[in-house]
């Protein structure tokens, strides 16, 4: 790496802590923090997953640890935090990936558990670990907050608008966070992926007609790859992006500007 691509989009000596780190997306951002020089603390429910992938990385030379935690509850992400602390002190980055699909169907038909459930994980744990982590950051004069949000939380939907309703949560979180912290030197922004070859995508990308359909109101014709997604998480938390904050990065081949011609 030459050294003007280390200034800008190195990370070396800064701690990351991601969740959601061990999924499609989230192993590849794992792999992109740690690849950057992140001290990297990931975290997931998959503890097997997760294992293996830190011990991969750890062989690498990187310097990496892993965290199983459920972000759905309130106490594991302050162990999460606080572990990440004590291993490689206060986060300059903060990565908020973890999320879930909830359930399937008309808004209405779902059950008050499900939408609780679903907002828990989409949204109350980015806003927690958030309002901890930011007050470190800005006694440090800064730091960066990156929200993976969706597609879904920018239009209209018929099938998840719950989930849409909870990402569309995440884009506002992410300029609110701006206007609270920015004076502390704080960014916080948020990523908006469209479709995406992980195994969420899976029935929409097993469907050929879905697929097809999906693809024609999209300008590149093609899926996008986790890593394409994580390299943009990269970009917003890095330094290149340090006049960047209150922003959605709209990640999806062009379908949300497309109108299907």
């Amino acid at each position: 790496m030459s050294d003007v691509l280390r200034r800008w989009f190195g990370l070396e000596g800064r701690t990351v802590l991601l969740t959601g780190g061990t999924g499609g997306i989230g192993t590849a951002m794992s792999r992109a923090f740690a690849g950057a020089g992140a001290r990297l603390v990931f975290a997931g429910d998959d503890e097997a997953t997760g294992n293996l992938l830190a011990r991969a990385l750890g062989d690498a030379g990187h310097e990496v640890h892993f965290h199983p935690c459920d972000v759905a509850d309130r106490g594991a992400l302050d162990g999460l935090l606080e572990a990440t602390c004590r291993r490689f002190g206060p986060p300059a980055i903060l990565v908020c990936n973890a999320g879930i699909a909830g359930p399937h169907g008309t808004m209405g038909s779902a059950r008050e558990a499900e939408w609780a459930g679903l907002l828990r994980i989409n949204l109350d744990h980015p806003l927690h670990l958030a309002n901890r982590v930011a007050p470190l950051m800005a006694q440090e004069r800064g730091g960066s907050i990156v929200l993976t949000a969706s597609l879904a939380g920018l239009r209209g939907n018929k099938a998840v608008g719950l989930y849409g309703i909870a990402k569309a949560g995440l884009i506002q979180l992410a300029r609110n966070l701006a206007v609270e912290w920015g004076p502390a030197g704080v960014r916080a922004n948020a990523l908006a992926p469209g479709l995406v070859e992980t195994g969420w995508a899976g029935a929409i990308l097993a469907d050929a007609p879905a697929r097809e359909r999906r693809l024609s109101l999209t300008p590149l014709r093609r899926v996008g790859t986790p890593e394409e997604i994580a390299t943009a998480a990269l970009f917003l938390a890095g330094p290149g992006a340090g006049f960047i904050t209150g922003h959605c990065l709209v990640v999806d081949g062009g379908t949300l500007i497309s109108d299907g011609n």
